[in-house]
């Protein structure tokens, strides 16, 4: 399935698209460079919550993608910004990884600040989060994805957590990565782009693709990291462009 593509800007996920882990995906790097060379203004979002921005930055270069810092957009500086406008005393319950980038929590909190935190999610961090939230704190999450891919199969993400927490406080969590519209406007707003001129690719067909086009952005779906068999005849979310990986879609783009 393609569809004729003449955006003014690239909005692009990373984990899933570009690469799985720490391996560049078949083609990634060399089309990425071609889309660079076309002159289309490009942005990286990503909700990955684990790895700090300057070690993902450092990792995507080491893979051989060129890119500068300033365009990866990550949901967890996007949940930073939001807590450091609005001037709140934060609990953080993220990864140990990030937990520098994001600075200390509060001793008397006013909101609590969830991430995927992986192997270090732990009953008491969870339940101390829910008696807070019982207590009237608000709870802001960094995403709500479901899985994601690593180079041994699907993983469970942070989605889980924040649904439990959700459901048993009887709350519901601000997010502020994707599918949130804030997340892609801030994007769209430092491009200078509207909406409509821009697209998204990304392999998740709810928080990429459905996200991106409540926004007003067209998403293309490709066929790689969390794709599942389906996702691109889905009755409900419907891509502008599905293609088999992100050397397919540039060629699209750039054609």
């Amino acid at each position: 399935m393609g569809a004729k593509l003449s955006p003014k800007a690239v909005l692009i996920d990373l984990a899933g698209v570009l690469h799985t882990g720490d391996e560049a995906l078949p083609g990634a790097v060399l089309a990425l460079a071609r889309l660079r060379a076309s002159g289309i203004p490009l942005r990286f979002l990503t909700n990955t919550t684990r790895t700090p921005s300057n070690v993902l930055f450092a990792k995507l270069q080491r893979m051989g993608f060129t890119l500068a810092s300033r365009e990866i957009q990550t949901a967890a500086l996007a949940a930073r910004t939001l807590v450091r406008r609005r001037g709140l005393k934060p609990l953080w319950l993220v990864h140990p990884d990030i937990a520098a980038e994001m600075g200390d929590s509060a001793p008397d909190p006013d909101v609590v600040v969830l991430g995927d935190m992986g192997p270090h999610f732990t009953y008491p961090l969870l339940n101390h989060a829910f008696r807070l939230l019982m207590q009237g704190v608000p709870l802001m999450a960094m995403a709500r994805n479901r899985y994601f891919m690593e180079p041994d199969g699907l993983s469970l993400d942070m989605g889980a957590f924040v649904t439990g927490l959700e459901y048993s406080a009887g709350v519901t969590a601000e997010i502020t990565g994707k599918p949130s519209p804030a997340f892609f406007a801030a994007a769209l707003a430092e491009l200078g782009v509207a909406a409509a001129d821009a697209v998204l690719i990304g392999d998740d067909l709810v928080d990429d693709i459905g996200g991106a086009q409540a926004a007003g952005i067209p998403g293309i779906l490709v066929r790689t990291g969390k794709f599942r068999p389906g996702d691109d005849q889905n009755p409900d979310i419907r891509p502008a462009a599905v293609f088999d990986d992100f050397n397919a879609t540039v060629e699209a783009i750039i054609r």
